[in-house]
């Protein structure tokens, strides 16, 4: 499996948005993401995952690579898995934008869609139960689980969370990322703590999702959220959680294209728009250092159509009705 050395990820540019967040209140350094050869933060996570088990001997040409994603993972499988020559069936719901889904199977990945919800109203649980049966019916098949592999979150530990530690021009009071597995922000949580004690770290999830304890409803951003705790959540490694609507996050996505000229996916809008509420309650002197995790051109469809999301869908939350700090260190008491 020598060609998955070919697959080039990370030292991705990281670039002050200082059209969006003037700096002279707040500077704002963003991660991009969407520059990594697969197009998103998922690249680090599959490639990482993907080297250990084949490091491990876990991982073989006579394997069958099976995964829950809801988009960016599969396509980093899909594109490792073809270089590696071993097949990858990606599982996913209703919510993949149709670009991801395409690229997936461009990349010769096979695609199974679950179509019933679970019981906190996502597609999360009955994803997970479906890769569990495949994993018993597919001749080599193998499981790398996003959800519960430790090696998720020393991708981004090893990865994103040492470039930033080694380019950022100043020391960071705060770093905001969105969260799904919670991998990347537990792999970053732990590497910039390591440099900077004292940094805040602040979760941005969608309205909808029951990672921080919130009542599960609707999400149609794809890639952050999720209808139940990851397994990767270190609880008392977060100090405070933002939330923004599927609405402020499309809102987010254009307002980043109009000051910035960076065209990002849903999940990014979702973070730009966590920013824009948690900044007027900062300490003069904050600095945040966050990461925008994939490209735009998949939203085009959605998050970009000047319809979407329906009338009924476009709700915002006040920062006081959106910011939870959650107080499980004893310096954030």
């Amino acid at each position: 499996m020598h060609s998955l050395l070919e697959v080039r990820v990370g030292n991705t540019p990281l670039v002050p948005l200082d059209r969006m967040f003037p700096p002279d209140i707040v500077p704002v350094f963003a991660k991009l993401e969407m520059l990594n050869i697969g197009g998103s933060v998922k690249d680090r996570t599959a490639h990482y995952m993907v080297s250990q088990a084949i490091a491990a001997g876990r991982l073989t040409r006579q394997s069958h690579l099976v995964e829950s994603s809801s988009g960016n993972l599969a396509i980093a499988l899909a594109m490792i898995a073809q270089r590696c020559g071993i097949p990858f069936t990606a599982v996913v719901d209703p919510n993949i934008a149709p670009t991801n889904r395409r690229l997936i199977e461009a990349f010769g990945g096979k695609i199974d869609l679950v179509k019933e919800k679970d019981a906190e109203g996502g597609y999360l649980h009955t994803r997970v139960r479906r890769v569990a049966e495949l994993s018993r019916i597919l001749p080599g098949a193998v499981w790398l689980n996003q959800y519960a592999n430790p090696d998720n979150w020393r991708a981004h530990y090893h990865g994103i969370g040492a470039e930033i530690v080694r380019d950022l021009p100043v020391e960071p009071t705060h770093v905001v990322a969105a969260v799904s597995t919670c991998g990347t922000l537990m792999g970053l949580a732990r590497r910039l703590r390591e440099r900077w004690p004292r940094i805040e770290v602040v979760a941005v999830d969608i309205d909808g999702s029951v990672i921080f304890g919130a009542p599960g409803g609707r999400r149609d951003i794809p890639g952050i959220g999720a209808s139940r705790v990851p397994e990767q959540l270190a609880l008392p490694e977060v100090d405070a959680v933002v939330y923004a609507t599927d609405w402020e996050s499309a809102l987010g996505c254009r307002r980043l294209v109009e000051t910035q000229g960076i065209l990002a996916g849903g999940s990014s809008g979702t973070v730009v728009a966590a920013i824009a509420k948690l900044i007027p309650h900062l300490d003069r002197g904050a600095r945040i250092v966050t990461l925008l995790p994939d490209r735009g051109e998949r939203y085009l469809d959605t998050v970009y159509d000047p319809d979407w999301p329906a009338a009924d869908r476009r709700t915002t939350q006040s920062f006081e009705t959106s910011y939870r700090r959650l107080l499980s260190r004893p310096e954030a008491a």
